[in-house]
Order: structure tokens, then C-alpha cells, then sequence
């Protein structure tokens, strides 16, 4: 990926962020089981401050060995049109994206069907007022537009300054933000959600508020370890585990299984002298990734990439290949709903959208 000098914000916090492909390239791994179909139920690509992440440095990516067939697209804040009305800026984002998943549809660019689900962002203190939003970025996502990822993250802000946060606590026990989810699910589409470990009650009573939305629990639930939960790891796993139970009791909750190269995760693996083989962090992810699929069943559960984010810490190929190596245990059809199966479905992308 090549990273314009311009666009670069140079403070700490965002040179954290972005990936670094000479030190990327200090390891190199084959990709295990080249043969099993992918469909990557979160990625993100847009052309933002920080860096610029697009179809072209999407394929480079994907390109050594695993068999990516489809990405989800989840939503960056990028491309939002720049008038009319406030709450409408953000179907801008749709559109540029079915572009892009119109590109990859082509075949010209090779057989990866990029975006093949589409799912942005809305301002969810609308209430039912953001009905007319989604049906707008129904009609501009040409068929792939399939929910959205309000913003929700949030925790007081001592120790937590990577990840900082606007929202008022609570946001999803609010009336307002309840009734625009279940705009949702009387639409058809599904509501990601991220938090950190500390908000899943709140996820909870959103989840058993609005029993016909599919919540789409984002990178593991949100385990916490920095800040007030750096060195406090047995804590925070206990809390997070028991979360994560009470969760998995709701039927209407599924879990996407990654995203723990985030800062707030609190692996320090890109401050290593080289990158961690898939080996390594299918060790340090373990505790985490097992538990959650334990608690929810593999139909319940996605992998994810969470790509350009983790590329921080590893290549798109490592990545795959940790995740291959923590469910090699699993049954055959177990590996088919982790890899490809449950994401196609939450998402609704037909077998034959990837022939």
C-alpha cells in the first residue's frame, strides 16, 4: 500500500495505526488450506487523512493464496457527500462503494467480488426519522447495501486516548437509538455494533430491545487492555467472558470473530523488531477467539479481517492463516460457517453472487 506523505497526520496515535510495509515484509508465511473459500465479513476502504486504502490496495493484499471470494464492507466515514441535508452526508459513502463493488463484479480486476455487501453508517438519535436514510442507501447500494454501524464505541476517557469517543455513555439503552434499530430490522437489514468490554450490558439490553434486528457484535466484543485494564487481565477477562455469556443467550446476536490487532486490545505485537507468524498469534488470540465460539457456535460466529486496521500488526496472508489454525479443530462444517457460511448469510450474499 502506498502511502501519501499529505495525507499522513504525524502524531503518535495515528502512526500507530498505519501499517508499515517494509516491516510487513520482515515475515512471510504459504497460505495454509488455499482451497477453502473466504468471505470476509469486515473490511474497511476509503480515502481518509490518516491513509488511503482502495480496490487496488485491497487485491494486493489478497493476493498470496487464500481463496478471498467476497469481502463485507463496513462502514469508514468516507466519501460522504459534502451537501444537503446532515443526515442524508452519509449516503454518500454507499454509493462510492457499490462503485467500487461494481468494479471488482466486473471481473476485470480478477475473481474477488470486493463489497459484495455494503453496510454504512446513519446518525441513530434520529429514531424512526432515519428510515428515510436507509431507503435511500437501499436504493444507492444496488442491491449489496445490508445494514449499518452506528457509532457506539465508548468509555470514559482516562487511558483510552487511541480511541476516543463524542457519544454520551449509554447511547444504546437511549429510546431514540433503539427505535432507529429496529427501523432495521423492519427493513431487512442487520446493525453492527462495537464497544469495548465495558459496554456489553448496554449491548445486551439494545439486543433484547430489539429482538427483530440481527446485532452484529464486532472484533470479539471489545476486549479492553489499555488504560485502566493494562495489566489487569484476569479482570478483564472475567467481565468479558460473562458479557460475552449473556450475549450468547440472545438469539439474535452474532459475533464477529477478529479484530483484536486494534490498539485497545493492548497486543503490542507492532512494536516487535519483525512481524508475529500466524503461529504467534493464534497463541495470543486463543483465549479470546476459543471462547467466543464455544459460547456461540460456529453458525453464530464470522471471521474477520477488520483490514486496513490490522494490517498494523500482521499480512492479510498471516492473518487467514492464524485464524486456519484455530479452527482446525473444528468439524468441516464448523470451518465452512467460520470462514464463509454465517458471514453469507448474515450478510445475504447468494452462493451464485461468487461464481
Amino acid at each position: 500500500m502506498t502511502l501519501s506523505a499529505s495525507r499522513v497526520v504525524q502524531t503518535e496515535a495515528t502512526a500507530e495505526y498505519i501499517p508499515r510495509e517494509d516491516w510487513l515484509a520482515r515475515r512471510s508465511e504459504a497460505a495454509l488450506e488455499p482451497e477453502r473459500m473466504i468471505v470476509d465479513a469486515h473490511v474497511h476502504m476509503g480515502d481518509r487523512q490518516v491513509f488511503r486504502y482502495m480496490l487496488p490496495e485491497l487485491l494486493a493484499d489478497i493476493a498470496d493464496g487464500h481463496d478471498v471470494r467476497a469481502t463485507v464492507f463496513i462502514e469508514w466515514r468516507s466519501m460522504y457527500r459534502r451537501a444537503g441535508p446532515s443526515e442524508m452526508r452519509p449516503v454518500g459513502e454507499i454509493e462510492f462503494i457499490n462503485g467500487i463493488a461494481a468494479q471488482a463484479a466486473s471481473g476485470q480486476y480478477g475473481p474477488h467480488y470486493a463489497c459484495s455487501a455494503i453496510v454504512g453508517n446513519a446518525d441513530f438519535t434520529l429514531g424512526d426519522r432515519v428510515e428515510p436514510v436507509l431507503e435511500a442507501m437501499i436504493r444507492a447500494g444496488g442491491g449489496r447495501f445490508c445494514g449499518i454501524r452506528p457509532t457506539t464505541k465508548w468509555h470514559p476517557p482516562t487511558g483510552i486516548a487511541p480511541l476516543p469517543s463524542t457519544l454520551p455513555p449509554g447511547v444504546m439503552r437511549q429510546a431514540n437509538f433503539q427505535d432507529a434499530a429496529r427501523c432495521l430490522g423492519r427493513l431487512g437489514l442487520s446493525l453492527d455494533i462495537w464497544g469495548y468490554h465495558t459496554q456489553l450490558p448496554d449491548i445486551l439490553a439494545l439486543a433484547r430491545a430489539v429482538p427483530g434486528t440481527t446485532v452484529i457484535v464486532n472484533h470479539c466484543g471489545g476486549p479492553l487492555g489499555i488504560g485502566p485494564y493494562a495489566g489487569q487481565h484476569e479482570t478483564m477477562m472475567r467481565d468479558w467472558k460473562a458479557g460475552m455469556a449473556a450475549l450468547a443467550r440472545e438469539p439474535n446476536v452474532v459475533v464477529k470473530v477478529g479484530g483484536l490487532g486494534t490498539l485497545s486490545a493492548g497486543f503490542t505485537f507492532h512494536k516487535a523488531d519483525r512481524p508475529p507468524s500466524s503461529a504467534e498469534l493464534a497463541d495470543a488470540w486463543r483465549p479470546y477467539i476459543e471462547t467466543v465460539i464455544e459460547l456461540f457456535g460456529a453458525s453464530r460466529c464470522l471471521f474477520e479481517s477488520n483490514f486496513p486496521g490490522d494490517k498494523r500488526v500482521c499480512s492479510y496472508t498471516i492473518l487467514w492463516n492464524a485464524f486456519k489454525r484455530l479452527a482446525a479443530a473444528g468439524t468441516e462444517s464448523e470451518k465452512t460457517a467460520l470462514f464463509s457460511g454465517t458471514a453469507m448469510q448474515v450478510y445475504r450474499i447468494g452462493l451464485s453472487d461468487l461464481t
